[in-house]
């Protein structure tokens, strides 16, 4: 999402179509959409104010009210898996997201999801059998 207008060229967007120039002359004059000068005529018009409006911030994160929960469940049982707490959250706290939103929940709090030390070791080993060579001198695997 691109910067707000300065209120200098807002002043001076709204000043040039209070003089009679037409707003797509304006639009090309000043490098704005002609959207933007409708749009801004019209909140002066309703409001009596051309400031640029603060920045919302977004959507809240659906699970952010339910970090200390998760914290403690992962903390009680490390190696659950994301099914699991999936429907754990639907029943403990009627809370119905995908496996995407839980696992983006989990890293920004930072619980990343390892194997528990009780699991054997992964190794770099030949996992399938070796072709076999064409030709007299293959030898048997």
């Amino acid at each position: 999402m691109g910067a707000s207008y300065s209120q200098d060229l807002r002043d001076r967007v709204v000043a040039a179509v209070d003089r009679g120039v037409g707003a797509y002359a304006v639009a090309g004059l000043f490098s704005v959409s002609v959207s933007y000068i409708y749009k801004a005529l019209e909140r002066r018009r309703v409001s009596g104010d051309t400031r640029a409006r603060p920045h919302a911030g977004g959507v809240a994160p659906k699970l952010a009210p339910y970090d200390e929960a998760l914290r403690a469940r992962v903390a009680r049982e490390p190696d659950i898996t994301l099914a699991e707490l999936l429907s754990w959250l639907s029943a403990a706290h009627g809370v119905a997201v995908s496996i995407g939103c839980l696992w983006n929940r989990l890293r920004h709090l930072d619980l990343t999801r390892k194997k528990s030390r009780g699991m054997p070791p992964s190794r770099t080993a030949r996992t399938s059998p070796r072709r076999a060579r064409h030709g007299v001198l293959a030898k048997p695997i």
